[in-house]
This record gives structure tokens, sequence and C-alpha cells, in this order.
């Protein structure tokens, strides 16, 4: 009789990597991540200030079917903002926030394992409470060049609206 093998508590990720070139197009490529979303989905957004996070966000908003009408800001000063969709969307912005105890005392976990859409901007800050089935969208900015002589010289204005996207999800998605 051979020993029952113990599962294995790491869930095998994919990831894709994707380039937008205006925030135009960053919105369109979240609409299309926002159909796919269902209830439970926790996205972790990963990002230097100015990226794009809260540009994604927008997109994935109108992808889960927000009114057409309703404005999807950051959350910054108020901290999580909800919105009525197809399904609800809990988008919770912790910039504001470095101290996992202040994390901790916003009661995330309702939002976290609830039944919506939770998309938390700057989640690097509370890494070790998300969920398994996270899915990790990381978002920089493109740059130039590597060379530093030629960047000035490559970069015209349409450059700083180049993003790289990176998602990284469970497979068993």
């Amino acid at each position: 009789m051979r020993a029952a093998r113990p599962e294995c508590a790491e869930k095998q990720m994919e990831s894709r990597s994707f380039k937008t070139e205006s925030p135009e197009e960053t919105q369109a490529f979240g609409e299309k991540i926002g159909k796919i979303l269902k209830r439970g989905d926790v996205i972790a957004l990963i990002g230097d200030l100015g990226t794009g996070k809260t540009c994604l966000t927008q997109g994935i908003a109108r992808g889960v079917g927000i009114a057409s009408d309703e404005v999807v800001n950051s959350p910054s000063y108020i901290l999580i903002n909800e919105y009525n969709a197809r399904i609800p969307i809990y988008h919770i912005d912790l910039y504001r926030l470095e101290d996992s105890a202040e994390i901790a005392e916003l009661g995330l976990t309702e939002y976290i394992e609830g039944d919506g859409i939770c998309i938390i901007e700057w989640a690097e800050r509370m890494a070790d409470a998300l969920p398994d089935t996270v899915i990790k969208i990381r978002i920089t900015l493109a740059e130039a060049s590597d060379n530093e002589t030629l960047a000035p010289i490559l970069q015209n204005l349409e450059d700083e609206n180049i993003r790289h996207i990176e998602i990284e999800y469970p497979i068993s998605r």
C-alpha cells in the first residue's frame, strides 16, 4: 500500500505579457479582462505611481458592466469605492497605507472573500493576505532604449503612453 501524496500547497501559475500604447488601449484591454471575470475574483494591481492601474481598472469596470455614465476614480483618499455592475466591483487603493497593521484594520477580508470582484491597487502592500487564486497584474512603463545615450533621441511623446502589462493567474482558474 502506497502512502497518499500530500497535495502541493502552491498553485501552478501561468503568465502572459501584453503591451498597450495609449490610455485608450489600456482601458480597452481592461474591458476585455472585465468580460471574463467572475464572482469572487481578486485582482492585484502592481505598479509604480502613474503606470495606469486606475486606467486599467476603468476598463475592467466597463467590461464587468458598470453604467456608461458612472465615473471610476482612484479611491486613494477614501480607500474603497464600490460600483454596481453585473457583478459588484470593490475597488481598493492602498497607496496611502504602508503599515500592515493599518491595512489589517480596514477589514478587507469581507471584500476579498465576498461575492464581487475585488480590484486592489498597490496590492503588494498586503501580499501575504492575498488569496492563492489572486490574479496579479503588473504594469510598467516602457523604456525607449536600454542605451542611455540613445534614449533621449529615440523617445517621443507617444513613448510615455506605452505600458507593459504582465498577468499572472492560477492555471486552474
